[in-house]
């Protein structure tokens, strides 16, 4: 609840960003919820996350809400129309999918919807990495929850999306990133 926060500060000072720059935040447990549905940088208003003490990990139908998300939201560049950046996506994990089987339909389904960068965190001792591979090979694993690690984390994904804007439709076979701070692993 301090990262995010952080992460649109930081992005507001740019001029580029305010002009470019959308947030979204979907949220999972036992279900997966379009939190804060996609706003532009200059309109975002963040609400503090309730975090459940214990539940699912419904990381399958988190893709899945997302999917749903980018088809309504994201405009596609064609021949005539310039369309949106191609999304980011951060996905945050403190477990391992309780829904594996649509977990795994959901990562066959989103490696062919030509997102910009994934990037997957890792959270804590009961994270698991290995499902998160199966997604994306930008892995990363912050083994502390405090607010250093957090905070390190945020200013990263700040980086990350400045380096990562390129346009939804193309696919231009970069994807490069930022090196990581001292706090976050990442995972090989």
């Amino acid at each position: 609840n301090v990262g995010i926060p952080a992460m649109c500060s930081a992005h507001r000072q740019e001029p580029y960003a305010l002009e470019s720059v959308h947030f979204s935040i979907i949220t999972y447990d036992n279900e997966a919820r379009e939190f804060i549905p996609l706003t532009p940088l200059e309109d975002f208003q963040f609400s503090d996350i309730v975090v459940p003490s214990a539940g699912g990990t419904f990381t399958g139908a988190a893709l899945e809400c997302l999917m749903q998300c980018v088809e309504r939201d994201v405009r596609r560049s064609d021949g005539d129309t310039k369309g949106d950046w191609r999304p980011l996506v951060f996905l945050m994990t403190d477990g391992t999918p309780s829904d594996a089987l649509a977990y795994g339909e959901a990562v066959k389904a989103i490696r062919g919807r030509g997102f910009g960068s994934i990037i997957a965190c890792a959270v804590g001792p009961k994270a698991g990495h290995e499902h998160l591979k199966q997604l994306t090979d930008k892995v990363v694993s912050l083994e502390t929850l405090d607010s250093t690690a957090f905070a390190g984390f945020f200013k990263w994904v700040s980086a990350s999306v400045s380096s990562g804007s390129t346009s939804a439709g193309i696919n231009n076979g970069t994807d490069t990133l930022p090196p990581p701070p001292p706090e976050i692993q990442l995972v090989l």
